[in-house]
């Protein structure tokens, strides 16, 4: 499996990450980074040597030479589109990076870009891929609560994590959400259909780890995330996806985390539940 990285400015944590997993922990899958595209020619030139994958001057040249591409910026969805743009069209299988798009209006032209190419295409933060969801796997009763706790540096960047917790456990049919706070400590209280409920914590620049409770009828489990195992499962979901050509995330769950995240930028959201 080739893969092509698709970036803004490729010296980042993520591009980082993935290149070594897919190098080491993931070596037997037999995926492997062979190129690379950043929209920062200098910072991309400069990666490329460091990490010894190959620059290309443009996607088309790229694709030419991969299977599938990974788009990242993970600290910049405002970018996404345009790189969207340039990837999309190719048809080849993309993984696009959190957080997918910096509004949901954008998340649903890029995912019409990928139907109108028939590209196959998913999104998702790595909190899609925990011991929380290995947890709800083994629960013989139905899930009817959740909370979810996540940190890092600011709202706007990080609240994707909790939020990936939540939908992927609770599913996409959120019907409201109330926001509590607007500083460092914010909770987001969403109501979903069936009378289930979740509450989605962030609390940024403070040791916060990613954690989880998740409540049946019966009893309720805390769990903190392994967050050593978070990068290399994500990893090998994405190879799975590019091997399949099929998506295995449910776009429904991924365009109401950024609905929910588009409703909490909101003001009116701290007056009272706003409907999704």
């Amino acid at each position: 499996m080739r893969i092509g990285y698709v970036d803004y400015k490729l010296e980042n944590y993520h591009a980082n990450t993935f290149l070594s997993i897919f190098r080491e922990q993931l070596k037997d899958r037999a995926a492997s980074v062979v190129g690379c595209f950043g929209l920062d020619q200098e910072v991309a030139r400069a990666w490329s040597a460091k990490n010894g994958v190959p620059l290309f001057s443009s996607v088309n040249e790229l694709a030419a030479n991969v299977d599938a591409f990974m788009v990242l910026a993970p600290g910049n969805p405002e970018t996404h589109w345009v790189l969207c743009e340039m990837t999309l069209p190719i048809g080849k299988p993309t993984y696009v990076d959190k957080t997918f798009a910096p509004d949901v209006e954008t998340a649903k032209r890029i995912f019409a870009l990928a139907e109108k190419h028939n590209a196959p295409m998913q999104t998702t933060s790595a909190l899609r891929y925990t011991n929380v969801q290995d947890e709800l796997k083994q629960m013989r009763q139905p899930l009817r609560h959740m909370v979810a706790w996540g940190g890092g540096s600011s709202f706007a960047e990080y609240a994707i994590h909790p939020l990936e917790l939540v939908i992927s456990c609770m599913g996409p049919d959120a019907l409201s959400v109330v926001r509590r706070g607007s500083g460092d400590q914010s909770q987001l209280l969403i109501n979903f259909s069936d009378d289930r409920t979740a509450v989605a914590n962030v609390y940024t620049n403070a040791d916060t780890p990613f954690a989880a409770t998740l409540s049946t009828a019966q009893n309720t489990r805390y769990i903190k995330v392994d967050a050593g195992k978070i990068f290399v499962n994500n990893a090998a979901a994405i190879v799975d996806f590019f091997e399949a050509k099929k998506p295995n995330i449910d776009r429904r769950e991924s365009l109401m985390i950024r609905r929910i995240l588009d409703v909490a930028d909101d003001p009116g959201v701290t007056k009272g539940f706003v409907r999704l």
